[in-house]
């Protein structure tokens, strides 16, 4: 039995779903790191929450587009949130009346919204989008390796022989539940354990009976033993000093809020001095197919109380990690397979979609709302779906990047091509050149004519950066490309054959190191 193999079978993940296709920038790689700002908290300290809401998170429910709520409203008649209700972030960008701790995040300065995450020619499986959101590949790539998982393989070379140690006495990744995401999957083995609570882990010590012999039968079951003594080395400790904290605010209890039951074990993890870089847990609940605002037959929580729950539990582990004096080291993340399309179903919900929000949260975290409002059409169909703006690649190499300090030439390495960084850490690579999104509008990619036909003019602004300036239909499919090279900044234009397309909504998207940004355009017959 190989290592890999077995350590698989101890927690085969829960994965989720699919975006869209960064860019080829091979100039990115070549960028000097900013000097991180972050002195009180040393890199290796550095501790990433991920928030998986499983089953793809309507986006366009949870960040409402103030700006075209006429279209917004239209286009879900039945299920848009109030207008009057939204929380504002600002004049433009609300958020659902269900989620105000994280509303009150932002008042704060600690909560960064980026807006219409994804990949291109996105996936809408939920098994397959999980797998690409988890393992970081591109759409037609099958990767079995998690992005998490290469990288902490890099920082625990030969896991899991030899560990753990004085140097790692305790797991280097957790996750809260029965299974180990495939997201912490390195070359030799899932960098993962998983706890379902403080005293509850895969203990396969006393698998099996019997005395090994020399048969291979009980040879196998000798490293099985092994293996389950390594695991329970690792979770004595975790039990013994998370045991004793304290959490300092009160949780609501697993039946009404699973997601805030995990948090709160994070958090007792966390504050009881763990080495650990990595904590993972699951909101399950959220393929919103009918009965969206309601809940359906079989499903427990509508979308709504799902919203609810997620803001409860960031603002109850927030305020408890504060108060326990951890916070300044840790940074939580959102993120979900896909997210719903535009119209609402006939039976009051929404289908499988593609780009989403996330939601990154923290003491550390540029403040604000990253990114325009999705583009909602004035005709809109049941396939329309919400252009990607930015690479969920991005969002991993910003992190990488600027919260746990891995040069720019290994995240290459890591994400397999280079991607732009994004202003998500205060004092990273890109939080003083990139809060592009705040100031500059859509006019960086348009064209002309407007509705079109035949051949169109498309005027964009370039920064003298690396450029892709490609066509989206109105599922999320990547058509054409129009530019891919480094060109002097300013305006520029191209000339493009659009009598090739059908009918219906199209999305240009440009991108540079400073602007990922969208564009309608409408090709009538």
């Amino acid at each position: 039995m190989k290592r890999r193999n077995f350590i698989h079978l101890l927690g085969a993940g829960t994965m989720l779903p699919v975006m869209m296709n960064g860019f080829k920038v091979t100039a990115f790689a070549g960028q000097t790191p900013f000097l991180n700002l972050l002195a009180n908290v040393a890199c290796e300290d550095r501790i990433l929450v991920l928030i998986q809401m499983a089953g793809g998170n309507d986006g366009l429910n949870t960040v409402i587009p103030l700006d075209q709520y006429g279209l917004y409203k239209a286009a879900r008649p039945n299920i848009a949130v109030a207008e009057a209700s939204a929380l504002k972030l600002t004049d433009a960008t609300g958020l659902n009346p269900n989620l105000k701790e994280l509303q009150t995040l932002h008042t704060n300065g600690k909560l960064r919204v980026i807006q219409s995450v994804g990949y291109p020619t996105p996936d809408f499986s939920h098994f397959r989008s999980t797998d690409i959101w988890l393992t970081a590949s591109d759409s037609d790539t099958i990767i079995d390796t998690g992005w998490l998982g290469r990288w902490l393989d890099t920082q625990y070379p030969g896991f899991p022989i030899g560990y753990p140690n004085s140097a790692m006495p305790h797991p280097v990744a957790i996750q809260i539940g029965n299974t180990v995401s495939t997201g912490l999957e390195s070359k030799t083995a899932n960098m993962g354990m998983a706890f379902s609570s403080l005293t509850s882990y895969s203990n396969i010590v006393n698998y099996g009976d019997g005395t090994a012999t020399n048969t291979r039968f009980l040879h196998e079951l000798d490293y099985v033993r092994e293996t389950g003594l390594q695991v329970k080395n690792f979770a004595d400790p975790v039990i013994k000093l998370a045991s004793k904290v304290t959490n300092k605010v009160t949780y609501p209890g697993a039946n009404a809020n699973p997601l805030a039951e995990q948090l709160k074990i994070v958090a007792q993890m966390i504050a009881g001095g763990l080495k650990t870089r990595v904590y993972i847990v699951t909101q399950t609940g959220y393929d919103t197919h009918s009965s969206q605002n309601t809940a359906g037959t079989g499903t427990p929580f509508a979308h709504p109380t799902l919203l609810q729950q997620l803001s409860q539990a960031i603002g109850l582990f927030q305020s408890d990690i504060q108060q326990l004096g951890v916070a300044d080291k840790v940074t939580g993340m959102t993120f979900s397979e896909f997210g719903r399309r535009i119209k609402q179903n006939g039976s009051n919900g929404t289908d499988h979609g593609a780009a989403a929000p996330m939601f990154v949260f923290g003491n550390n975290v540029v403040n604000g709302v990253l990114g325009n409002n999705p583009t909602i059409p004035s005709t809109v169909t049941l396939e329309d779906n919400v252009p990607m703006q930015f690479d969920f690649r991005s969002v991993y190499a910003s992190l990488l990047r600027d919260w746990f300090c891995v040069p720019q030439t290994d995240i290459k390495n890591l994400l397999f091509k280079d991607f732009a960084t994004l202003p998500i850490i205060k004092g990273g690579s890109t939080s003083d050149v990139n809060e592009q999104s705040s100031t500059i509008t859509t006019s960086a990619v348009r064209c002309s004519p407007n509705p079109a036909s035949d051949n169109v003019v498309v005027t964009f602004t370039a920064d003298g950066s690396p450029c892709k300036l490609s066509l989206f239909d109105h599922t999320g499919r990547e058509v054409s490309v129009l530019v891919e090279s480094t060109i002097a900044a300013g305006d520029h234009e191209v000339r493009f054959d659009a009598s090739a397309l059908s009918s219906g909504n199209y999305y240009w998207r440009l991108q540079t190191l400073r602007i990922q940004q969208t564009s309608p355009m409408i090709v009538v017959r």
